[in-house]
């Protein structure tokens, strides 16, 4: 098994990052955001999202003051699109997920970034 496929199989092994990945199929969401949703200091959330996005499974874009993470429509290993497409099958009926994605139609980032 080479290295790429270890790190990919790495990402998915923790359910705070399965969290974000579902969250971010719901919307685009900045730092503070998923800091709100996971309840992770953002020191960590970010050390999260650089795993997630080191693989491929995400993309981040500068917004203004604002750093916005979304999934990766086209990502370049085919690995990664099969695991996203397939994460609804997999994950979309755990308790923690359809809490998480009640909270994410809530989250205000002009509230929870500039309080």
């Amino acid at each position: 098994m080479n290295e790429i496929s270890v790190n990919i199989f790495k990402a998915l092994s923790d359910l705070n990052r399965l969290r974000i990945l579902k969250a971010l199929q719901s919307r685009v969401l900045c730092v503070c955001e998923i800091r709100e949703l996971i309840g992770l200091a953002n020191s960590t959330v970010s050390q999260h999202l650089s795993i997630l996005k080191e693989c491929g499974f995400i993309l981040e874009s500068k917004e203004g003051k604002w750093v916005n993470y979304m999934i990766n429509p086209r990502p370049s290993d085919l690995r990664v699109s099969a695991i996203l497409s397939s994460l609804d099958f997999w994950i979309n009926d755990e308790d923690i997920i359809i809490t998480d994605k009640k909270k994410v139609a809530g989250l205000d980032r002009k509230i929870i970034c500039c309080s």
